[in-house]
C-alpha cells in the first residue's frame, strides 16, 4: 500500500502515518461511531445505573439529573440497538417496561468502572491543574 493512501474501512485508520492512532477520526469509522455512542455522558450514566439491576424508564429518568424524557428514550434505544441493554415489555395494564444490561453491557460497565477509579485517583491533581489554569487565565498569578 502506498504511503498516504487510506486503508480498508475495517482497519479504521487513516494514512500510513496515522498508524499510531487506536482509531480513526473519520466520521465513517465504525470504532469512532461506537465510541461516540457508548462514551457520551447519558450512556455512561444509564449503564452505571443498570449495573445495579433492572430499572423502569421512570426510575431512570428520576435518578438521572438533567436528562430529558426524549434524551433518555434515544439513549436507551441506541444502547438496545448496540446490544448493551435489554428492554422487556410486560403484558400488564398499564404497560410496564424494564431495562437491564445484557452480558455485553456488563463488560462495558467494567470498563466504565476503570475510568471512574482513574478519575477518583486523580481528582485532586485535576482540581489543582484547573485552579492553576484558571488563575493564569484571569491573571491572578505573579
Amino acid at each position: 500500500m502506498e504511503e498516504g493512501t487510506l486503508k480498508s474501512p475495517s482497519h479504521c485508520k487513516g494514512t500510513k502515518d496515522d498508524a499510531v492512532r487506536q482509531w480513526d477520526v473519520r466520521e465513517d469509522c465504525e470504532v469512532r461511531q461506537i465510541l461516540d455512542r457508548v462514551a457520551d455522558k447519558w450512556s455512561l450514566l444509564v449503564v452505571a445505573l443498570l449495573d445495579q439491576g433492572s430499572w423502569r424508564f421512570t426510575e431512570l429518568r428520576r435518578e438521572i439529573d438533567g436528562i430529558s424524557q426524549r434524551m433518555l428514550t434515544v439513549t436507551l434505544r441506541n444502547l438496545e440497538r448496540d446490544g448493551l441493554v435489554r428492554r422487556t415489555v410486560h403484558p400488564v395494564v398499564p404497560p410496564r417496561v424494564d431495562y437491564e444490561l445484557t452480558p455485553l453491557g456488563a463488560t462495558l460497565h467494567d470498563t466504565i468502572q476503570a475510568l471512574v477509579r482513574w478519575t477518583e485517583s486523580h481528582q485532586e491533581e485535576i482540581a489543582a491543574a484547573r485552579a492553576a489554569y484558571d488563575a493564569r487565565a484571569t491573571g491572578d498569578t505573579p
